[in-house]
């Protein structure tokens, strides 16, 4: 077996259709799709960078 990792950015309140597109277009399998939380600064809040999404290619 063999993986890909794949770093999609994204903001979450835009890009719904574009992550859509995105895994409809893998070839593979994905296995995992593990967001980047990171806090804001002075704030109670956190926001995700970027996804790490693997994929299982044949």
């Amino acid at each position: 077996m063999k993986y890909k990792v794949h770093r999609f950015p994204l903001k979450m309140t835009k890009d719904q259709e574009r992550l859509e597109e995105f895994l409809n277009n893998l070839r593979g399998e994905v296995v995992s799709i593990t967001p980047n939380v990171a806090p804001v600064m002075f704030s109670l809040h956190a926001h995700v960078d970027f996804l790490l999404i693997v994929e299982k290619v044949a």
